[in-house]
This record gives structure tokens, sequence and C-alpha cells, in this order.
């Protein structure tokens, strides 16, 4: 939990310092990554709002993923990802967005697509990426692990504040 909060306290400083919010578009994690960064006070400074997107109606009424890419390629997929982070940019104030959408088990797992298998979105600043991983472990195990790449992610993503 340690690391954990110290991402999240390393985030709020580099969101701060640039003037920019975050916003989460959640499925597998159920709004977990938005109840992590709101743990910090003082939150509100950074973090704009939080979109739990777990049916594919949700997807697409509340982010505006096109009903055609989730049929065609599935929600747990790479183009859902993407569509995510960009719609919760979109559908906000903020200016960077983290998506999630995952299969957390310990159900619904396919040979393309096993058990732990999440695809992450991350819109920085205008720049859309995406990425996947594979997590071992139960339910619980496959979405702490998702919170906290998610998290790292982000760091990872986040242009360094400038020297004094």
């Amino acid at each position: 939990m340690e690391v954990l909060v110290n991402d999240i306290s390393r985030l709020a400083a580099l969101l701060q310092d640039k003037g920019w919010m975050l916003a989460t578009a959640e499925s597998c994690t159920g709004g977990l990554i938005a109840a992590a960064c709101t743990e910090l006070a003082g939150s509100s400074n950074w973090f704009e709002r939080g979109f739990i997107t777990y049916s594919n109606e949700a997807k697409t009424e509340m982010l505006g993923v096109d009903a055609a890419l989730i049929a065609s390629h599935g929600a747990v997929s790479e183009v859902v990802a993407r569509a995510m982070a960009f719609g919760a940019v979109r559908q906000s104030r903020a200016r960077v967005g983290v998506a999630v959408t995952g299969i957390a088990g310990p159900t619904g797992g396919t040979d393309d697509k096993p058990v732990g298998t999440v695809w992450f979105g991350f819109m920085v600043d205008g720049v859309l990426t995406s990425e996947t991983r594979r997590f071992d472990g139960d339910r619980a195990g496959v979405r702490a692990a998702t919170v906290q790449h998610a998290l790292a992610g982000l760091l990872s993503r986040l242009p360094a504040p400038l020297a004094a």
C-alpha cells in the first residue's frame, strides 16, 4: 500500500505542477483507480472525475465508444481502451485520462484473452497510447495490480516538472 500512496502523491504533484486534471474510465476495476486517487486529501485540485463503465452500453453512452468497435474487437481490446481514454478526456475538463478494460476473473477468460488480461489506454495532453498486461492471481489481485499499473503508467507518461 505504501507504494500506491507514494505513486498517488507523485501523480498529484505532477498534475498540479502542470495545472492539469485527471479523469478515469474504468471497467474491470469498478472505480478503484478513482477511489485510490481520492484517498489523498486535496485530490479535488487534480482529480476531475471518474467514469465507471462496466457494461458495453455504459462505454458507448458515457464515453462515446463506438458500439461497432466493441462488437468487432470485444470490450477487452486495444481499440476500446484507447476510445475509453479519449472519451474520458473529451467528456470532462481533464487533460489527462486513463482507461482500463480487462478480465478480472475468475470467469470470462478465453484462449485469446485469458483471465488477468487488461488493456490500458492513456491520454496525456493530446497524446493517446495503450498497452496490455496479463496479471496473475485471483480477482482482487488482478484488480489491485491493474490499479497499480495504471498509476505507474500515468507517472511514466507525464512530463517531469521544469527545473527551478
